[in-house]
């Protein structure tokens, strides 16, 4: 069963033209129009479904610097200042916390790896620092084994993804965004080379600009406009628990597990490493591509070879304007999350901490996370069409990072100096002959 995000009112008339249309409503988009907005532009967000109603809503809910790929580092660090002051400029919940978050360790191994990141916290004057046995003992308490010590971020945060990206969108639209939901953009038409109006299902919108932050469904989106993009969809596997008394506030991860407690008092659970990768048509598309990646990362990658293929293979790669597109007639992803892998991270978790035996779990669900080749997003104008901004690929980092890519893609909208260097996130990387450096980071 998939998580319900919060509720956001539909505009059902689209406006004749406006400044920018933003292409879906999950976290960075409805951030994209937030900020727009809060600028005076003329924001019209359009969503296939409803706010976050993938990976948006589904994510585990961290804002962690911890661990990052040096690229990523700057843009996360001005998101969280600006997730420490989001409720009060929206006046809308988010459930931010500052709540700190550890990567438990148990060998000497795994204290290496995490240390190595202190380099980067330092250049970057993170409070991020390795504690020792004891200090993890007493921040994190209840554990029946001992730690050989933990990787700490004190100023790293939490939120609740059903909450954060309906808040912004409906912010957006007390600031003249207009926000128009079960509406997906069938495409682009295009004058004297340049972008000039998005057709959706329900009509046309003329524009001066457009903002693609689709998820996973950007390399669809793009292909009939001539833009390669190279990505593919991983898919990971979350859990709740009803509201227990398990002593333990700030967010961790450790062996097999990955856990964040919930303003309602259970906690979100996960298993911190392995996710499914279905093999779709693309995966043999893009194979050169994601090579590097998949040999970094294949002892934390399931592949799975099953109807995905199929169903993929059966989706149009370009249609007409005045027909139904895909995103019509798949208005959701909704993978079946892996039973086995919860259950894995459920019985470690229980294991190192006895308390979490008495968890009842309330729900499961799965998201489909959109991945480029060196997992680091792109957030650009495209070259090939004048107009038109990618903001996907965010590789799982998505949620934390989200009010920061947000405001940077309303930077590079409107021409003002952008919050961070974008260059990392450059599209160009791509057809340039760029070596794609899979991500680096924990």
């Amino acid at each position: 069963m998939q998580p319900v995000p919060d509720s956001v009112p539909d505009v059902p008339a689209l406006p004749n033209h406006v400044d920018t249309v933003v292409i879906g409503g999950g976290i960075i988009g409805a951030a994209t129009a937030y900020f727009l907005a809060e600028r005076g532009v003329s924001v019209a967000l359009c969503e296939k479904h409803e706010i976050a109603c993938e990976q948006s809503g589904r994510n585990w809910g961290w804002c962690r610097q911890m661990g990052r790929d040096a690229r990523e580092l700057p843009l996360i660090i001005e998101s969280l200042r600006l997730w420490r002051g989001l409720e009060a400029r929206l006046l809308e919940p988010t459930g931010f916390a500052q709540c700190g978050i550890l990567y438990l360790s148990e060998t000497e191994t795994e204290m290496a790896a995490h240390a190595a990141f202190l380099e980067q916290a330092r250049l970057h004057q993170l409070d991020t620092r390795m504690i020792s046995s004891g200090e993890a003992e007493r921040l994190q308490p209840g554990c029946s084994r001992i730690w050989k010590g933990a990787l700490y971020t004190p100023s790293d945060g939490r939120a609740e993804p059903q909450q954060a990206a309906p808040s912004l969108a409906r912010a957006a639209t007390r600031l003249g965004a207009s926000v128009h939901l079960r509406c997906a953009v069938r495409g682009i038409e295009t004058s004297a080379g340049r972008l000039s109006a998005v057709v959706t299902e329900r009509g046309t919108i003329r524009c001066n600009s457009v903002v693609l932050a689709g998820g996973a469904w950007s390399r669809l989106f793009c292909g009939p406009l001539g833009i390669a993009l190279p990505q593919l969809g991983v898919i990971s596997s979350v859990m709740r628990t009803q509201p227990i008394d398990a002593g333990v506030e700030r967010t961790f991860a450790g062996a097999q597990f990955a856990v964040r407690k919930r303003q309602d008092g259970g906690y979100t659970i996960a298993h911190n490493t392995l996710s499914v990768v279905d093999i779709v048509p693309d995966s043999f598309r893009l194979l050169g591509s994601f090579l590097p990646a998949l040999r970094q990362d294949w002892r934390s990658l399931r592949l799975r070879l099953g109807h995905r293929f199929l169903e993929d293979l059966s989706l149009a790669r370009h249609w007409q304007l005045n027909q139904i597109s895909p995103f019509e007639l798949l208005r959701v992803l909704d993978p079946q999350p892996v039973g086995s892998i919860l259950r894995q991270a459920m019985d470690s978790l229980g294991r190192y901490f006895p308390r979490f035996r008495e968890a009842r779990v309330s729900q499961c669900w799965a998201g489909v996370i959109d991945v480029t080749p060196d997992a680091i997003p792109v957030i650009d104008e495209a070259p090939q069409l004048p107009g038109f901004y990618l903001a996907t690929g965010f590789s799982g980092h998505g949620f934390g990072i989200g009010p920061g890519a947000g405001r940077l893609m309303a930077d590079l909208v409107t021409g003002v100096k952008p919050i961070v260097d974008p260059r990392p996130f450059r599209y160009s990387r791509f057809i340039d002959g760029s070596l794609l450096q899979p991500q680096t980071g924990l």
